[in-house]
């Protein structure tokens, strides 16, 4: 092949108790990528729609990740990467990992998949590093991988794939507010109460124990974050009173990423829909433009278009 389209999804990553270490893949919303082979030796982002984004490679969280993973192979191929951004920069919902871990996956795909997926996650996180300072991997794991990721280190790298139960849905919200990643790393308190942190890996373990056994309470009782939430959330405006809302249909509440997107987690489509009109009819009345999106976990993770 000489050109490759892709759909990069959009990521939810932390899922309260998991942070920089779980994630989940979207299925509804997400990036497309035009990516093709050029005779210069050189990666080239030739096209940027949607968002006001560097077209110069080393500074593009896309460019940076194809040159990693060229510099790996030794290889002087050349890329065109076209970017189509339907998820906004800043949003909460892995951006930034959609255009790494969609350029990674495509070029793997150009050059006859000398990478497997999990092969791929580092070098996609390149483009995490430009972005955040922090090379994290709980948005470009799912999204490579889909559906839920488990970063089990990172000193090795291990990512471990994880079943979702198929009723499962994520409503989001995301005023539009944007919150830099490194802002919101930066408000982090770097030690941890021992008392939180116990409570923190059983809430931890108990989702993925619910993951596996299908129990939808169990993950709804676990995802609890005592830890980062309390900080960030006085960046999200109206938090609490969505906390309260999702309350009665969701199986829990949390945010998204670093914010300002926030989720909740509902078994079924009529609890889905239900939580998706109750926000929306709760921030429409706020001064506050807003996206609002519900989807099933994506299971397979980037598509071929």
């Amino acid at each position: 092949m000489e050109s490759i389209k892709v759909f990069a999804p959009a990521t939810v990553a932390n899922l309260s108790c998991g942070f920089d270490v779980l994630g989940c893949c979207l299925d509804t919303v997400g990036d497309e990528m035009l990516i093709q082979k050029n005779d210069l030796q050189t990666v080239r982002i030739t096209k940027i729609t949607g968002q006001d984004l560097p077209l110069e490679a080393d500074k593009n969280v896309a460019g940076v990740a194809v040159k990693a993973m060229l510099e790996h192979l030794n290889l002087e191929q050349g890329f065109d990467i076209e970017i189509h951004k339907k998820i906004k920069a800043g949003s909460g919902i892995g951006s930034s990992a959609a255009s790494s871990a969609g350029a990674v996956f495509a070029v793997n795909e150009l050059l006859g998949k000398p990478y497997s997926k999990n092969e791929l996650i580092p070098f996609a996180m390149q483009g995490e590093f430009l972005a955040s300072g922090n090379a994290h991997a709980d948005n470009v794991a799912p999204a490579l991988l889909g559906g839920f990721s488990l970063v089990k280190s990172y000193e090795p790298l291990e990512v471990i794939s994880l079943p979702s139960p198929k009723a499962l849905r994520v409503v989001v919200l995301h005023p539009l507010i944007e919150i830099k990643t490194k802002d919101s790393r930066a408000i982090l308190k770097q030690t941890v109460n021992l008392k939180q942190a116990v409570q923190q890996w059983g809430n931890l373990g108990a989702f993925i124990s619910g993951l596996y056994t299908e129990d939808y309470e169990l993950l709804g009782r676990s995802l609890q974050d005592d830890i980062v939430e309390p900080v960030r959330s006085i960046l999200i405006p109206f938090f609490e009173e969505l906390d309260k809302l999702s309350a009665k249909h969701a199986l829990g509440f949390g945010i998204s990423g670093s914010g300002p997107s926030v989720f909740a987690l509902c078994k079924g489509d009529e609890n889905a829909a239900k939580v998706y009109e109750e926000f929306q009819e709760f921030y429409k009345t706020k001064e506050i433009e807003f996206d609002l999106h519900v989807s099933p976990v994506n299971p397979e993770g980037i598509k071929i278009l």
